[in-house]
């Protein structure tokens, strides 16, 4: 199988010694099984597996790729077991899973590892493995056309044979990524609340698969409604859970235990937390300072722009790492999201040209979210950006630590779109909101709250769900607390008539 086809399939096969443990440990937890179902079984090795632990079990497969069909089928048949095994050619996507779990009857299992692929994966090697686009999550305006539209495969499956169990009950046991599983519970708990006794064992998917992502074995009972919580498990064999993730409103949370005691902290956040700016072309907008008021781009080239529309910059890494002097800058083309950047031939034509010279870079940008914009537009751009101080967190980074950024040579420091902000006028404001955010009380809710193996554990969402106020109260800072979220002058109306909105929704005035 070819790479981009071992991509387009989420082609990761399950070694014996994993697939045994993982059938090893569901004995222990289901007494009798009848069927047990695999639904992308690739070379049977959880059949083989179950094939003894379960001598009692039928053993039925499907997969879409004939090699494996027949890979697996011998595997069962050189057991002297293939009598009570049957392996299906059969595509995922086009199966119909309601009568075909109909004709199962007893106690069913359905285990396996299902591919380990997202749908822009898939998209990236120009496969069309994927099932019908939907909106399930509910997405609306830019959202729905970024990052946030992209789902693993398994994901949908899961779901989907969730769905078709409907009526019946049975025990699921499934490899996969862990924040996969997180949106299937999520997905599950609110709305028909079918799963019950879930659990997420943690394993080494760099052992077992050579992939550098956070994954676990999933078990749960289907057809059982039951707590919207679920037990998170070191690794398969740990007696006692490290957390229990579940559900608060209609969110999830990592730790719901150390989230009740401390949910007084929660509310709408006084401030807008904004993300950098987004261009998505790092080569030619991403700068190194350079002798004679010059730049050098990441292409190497030596370029000469107006400084007024290029400003210091910093990375999450440089955030997480403390390294709060920068030495790269931006060029920053437009001062808000949709403003017309032709002007910049008259007003720029140093920056005009060199953008120009690069059109190619910037037109095979892949997000759709640049379709029908001017010419070299960027997103997460505003008054905001400008703003001489300003309190910024790192997206990706495993815990949020709060850095208050000056700006340099006179200059406001922008981020990319790795990083979230609130921006201030004076550094005394900066300065006490990074003090509350940066203390043990809101330290302890954020941990409680953010699940560090995301790929993007700190979000604009998760941020807004802080209420300074109430933390502020907790470490006495009422008085300077007090003495913010006064009007902010020299920016333009609708700029402080946002903040002054969001200053007296956070404390219910009129």
């Amino acid at each position: 199988m070819s790479r981009a086809t071992k991509i387009e399939f989420g082609d990761f096969q399950t070694p014996l010694e994993l697939s045994r443990q993982v059938c090893s440990f569901v004995r222990q937890a289901v007494n009798h099984v009848d069927a047990i179902l695999e639904p992308t079984c690739g070379m049977g090795s959880f059949l083989v597996s179950a094939s003894s632990i379960f001598p009692e079990a039928k053993l039925l497969g499907w997969e879409i790729n004939p090699l494996y069909v027949d890979a697996a089928q011998t595997a069962l048949e050189g057991l002297g077991i293939g009598r009570r095994a049957y392996i299906q050619e059969s595509n995922f996507f086009e199966c119909r899973w309601e009568q075909e779990l109909e004709k199962i009857s007893g106690n069913l299992l359905i285990i396996g590892n299902l591919p380990w692929v997202t749908n822009a994966g898939v998209s990236i090697v120009g496969g069309d493995n994927v099932p019908d686009k939907k909106n399930n999550q509910g997405l609306s305006g830019i959202a729905a056309i970024t990052g946030k539209s992209n789902f693993d495969i398994s994901e949908w499956m899961l779901n989907r044979l969730i769905q078709a169990l409907q009526g019946r009950t049975a025990s699921i046991a499934m490899l996969c990524k862990t924040g996969t599983v997180r949106k299937v519970l999520k997905n599950n708990w609110l709305g028909a609340n079918t799963l019950s006794q879930s659990r997420l064992h943690r394993i080494d998917a760099k052992k077992h698969f050579g992939a550098a992502v956070d994954a676990c074995l999933f078990t749960a009972t289907v057809g059982r409604s039951g707590p919207m919580e679920a037990e998170v498990f070191d690794d398969i064999d740990s007696p006692k859970p490290i957390e229990i993730l579940g559900v608060v409103g209609r969110e999830l949370v990592s730790d719901i235990r150390s989230y009740r005691q401390l949910s007084h902290l929660e509310g709408k956040c006084a401030y807008q937390w904004r993300s950098g700016i987004k261009h998505d072309c790092a080569d030619i907008m991403e700068l190194k300072a350079a002798p004679n008021e010059s730049f050098v781009n990441k292409l190497g080239e030596t370029v000469r722009l107006e400084s007024n529309l290029v400003y210091p910059m910093l990375k999450c890494s440089d955030l997480a790492n403390g390294r709060l002097v920068p030495d790269r800058w931006m060029l920053v083309p437009q001062t808000r999201v949709g403003e017309p950047t032709s002007i910049l031939a008259t007003t720029s034509p140093l920056t005009w040209n060199y953008l120009h010279s690069h059109r190619s870079h910037f037109e095979s940008r892949k997000s759709s979210i640049y379709q029908k914009q001017v010419a070299f537009a960027v997103f997460g751009v505003g008054d905001y950006s400008f703003a001489p101080w300003k309190v910024a967190v790192s997206g990706l980074h495993h815990s949020a630590k709060f850095c208050v950024v000056g700006p340099v040579n006179e200059r406001p420091v922008v981020f990319d779109d790795t990083c979230y902000f609130i921006s201030f006028q004076t550094s005394q404001e900066a300065r006490t909101v990074a003090s509350i955010l940066n203390s043990e009380p809101c330290q302890q809710f954020l941990s409680s709250i953010l699940f560090t193996d995301s790929k993007r554990p700190v979000t604009v969402e998760l941020l807004q769900r802080l209420n300074l106020e109430a933390m502020a109260k907790e470490l006495g800072f009422e008085a300077e607390w007090n003495g913010l979220h006064q009007p902010v002058r020299g920016l333009p109306a609708s700029t402080v008539s946002l903040q002054r909105d969001l200053f007296l929704d956070s404390f219910h005035l009129p």
